[in-house]
């Protein structure tokens, strides 16, 4: 296990971010582009909805379906392969597809517990929703990096981010500035901005995992190499 260079705080999360994707750029910014790829239907399907005439329940089904069934399979496997690469590893760009393979119903019950819970939590105030949408961040990582079944995924990242919950809100609040600047150098400064905050993301995430970690190798529990559970 290599040390930790970086702290999981909000400015050494995106830093970290920041040289990764110097280092592994165009694997990452393929991945961000299969993602672009794969966001096309709902802009396309979501412009038709808007028009009365072609909101019919076929098309509300099929995005629905694709929301679902189809997009999340990608978003989590791109977290994958950020992960691995805010890790130093050598990122995999077909990891991006291995929710097709691997797990399909886990990644989709997962995505849809995580949706439901935090859905819920804004309906009922702001803040819930909020502090549901922080304290689940971590899903798709744990669904993908350790295997974990969509429950137990949502269990340990509620456990996960305990005490981090201010640190990941300070990522979606820095993340949707980066945003908005890179709307000054137009579309191309805003994709930029969102691959440097979904880097940031699997930064924290892997900060915050190799500390427990470490913690239990202390404790002298052991612990798990990146990709696994602890015994």
């Amino acid at each position: 296990m290599q040390p930790l260079t970086y702290r999981p705080t909000v400015f050494s999360s995106y830093g970290h971010a920041g040289r990764q994707l110097r280092t592994y750029f165009l694997h990452l910014l393929l991945v961000a582009l299969i993602v672009g790829f794969f966001d096309i239907p709902l802009f396309v399907l979501g412009e038709s909805w808007d028009d009365a005439a072609a909101a019919t329940v076929l098309l509300q089904l099929l995005l629905t379906a694709y929301q679902f069934l189809i997009r999340p399979i990608i978003g989590f496997g791109a977290d994958l392969v950020y992960l691995r690469g805010m890790r130093d590893e050598a990122p995999d760009i077909t990891a991006v597809f291995d929710g097709f393979r691997r797990n399909y119903l886990g990644i989709v019950l997962a995505h849809l517990l995580t949706v439901a819970i935090i859905g819920f939590g804004f309906v009922l105030l702001i803040v819930p929703g909020l502090i549901f949408l922080c304290r689940l961040a971590f899903v798709p990582y744990l669904v993908m990096d350790k295997g974990l079944e969509p429950v137990a995924a949502v269990e340990k990242s509620w456990s996960m981010t305990r005490g981090y919950s201010w640190r990941i809100f300070g990522l979606y609040v820095t993340g949707v500035v980066l945003f908005i600047v890179g709307l000054l150098f137009l579309a191309v400064g805003a994709f930029f901005a969102l691959m440097w905050t979904r880097a940031a993301f699997a930064s924290l995430y892997h900060a915050i995992d190799q500390k427990e970690r470490e913690q239990l190798e202390a404790n002298g529990e052991g612990h798990a190499a990146p990709g696994t559970s602890p015994a």
